[in-house]
């Protein structure tokens, strides 16, 4: 089979690079699977502006063409757009034992235990922005304290790589933690996809014949 891997759309949010995403489904081969693998949205209790909204109904028209999977995320866990098309909605999803795909948010431990640090976190970001420096996705902030980024991005990967390895895949691919990626750890191969709220962006493209972290622009191949 071939499969195109996305993950952390946040549609809704006003980083949502929804312009370059449209033109990305238009560029999916038919013969392609397409994989939401979590945080689509944004906040599934927010009403979309119309241009984030006609992303949904994109992925909609899409999912009529071709198998589309919306594996759950934490921001979007629970949303199912009511008569979404053919689009299958899951928790995890699997392509064969090859590859394992889940958002990752379910093997990261450092967030839920530190929810009054996160807290403090986003109050000194909100800060930055009403002293004027230019707003940027909390999770890319985050990113400026590397340490702790550092933790939560090792945390993740080699939760989900113990996952894969006790499940018998060869691969497991994440994202969560807006941070491409593609490592060998104990011998699996764990590959993230990182996110659509900043530049570059990038999918996973997955084939009998390889499979490849590509940015945006890359040729999804034959």
């Amino acid at each position: 089979m071939k499969a195109i891997i996305v993950s952390d759309l946040h549609i809704g949010s006003r980083y949502f690079l929804y312009q370059d995403f449209k033109r990305f489904l238009g560029n999916i081969s038919e013969d392609h699977e397409l994989i939401l693998n979590g945080d689509i949205i944004d906040n599934p209790n927010a009403k979309l502006k119309p241009s984030h909204q006609r992303t949904l109904d994109l992925i909609e028209q899409v999912s009529y063409r071709q198998k589309v999977v919306w594996v759950q995320g934490n921001h979007d866990n629970g949303c199912i757009p009511r008569g979404f098309g053919r689009v299958h909605f899951k928790h995890l999803h699997t392509i064969e034992h090859k590859l394992l795909i889940t958002h990752g948010h379910d093997f990261d431990e450092i967030m839920p235990r530190n929810q009054a640090f996160i807290k403090a976190f986003k109050l000194m970001h909100d800060l930055r922005v009403k002293l004027g420096a230019r707003p940027v996705h909390v999770a890319n902030y985050a990113k400026k304290w590397e340490i702790l980024y550092k933790v939560l991005r090792k945390n993740v990967m080699m939760n989900a790589v113990n996952c894969a390895m006790e499940n018998g895949y060869e691969a497991v691919t994440c994202g969560h933690t807006h941070y491409p990626e593609d490592r060998i750890f104990n011998g699996i191969r764990y590959l993230n996809t990182g996110s659509w709220t900043e530049f570059p962006v990038f999918y996973l493209l997955v084939t009998a014949e390889e499979m490849a972290l590509k940015k945006m622009d890359d040729s999804f191949g034959s």
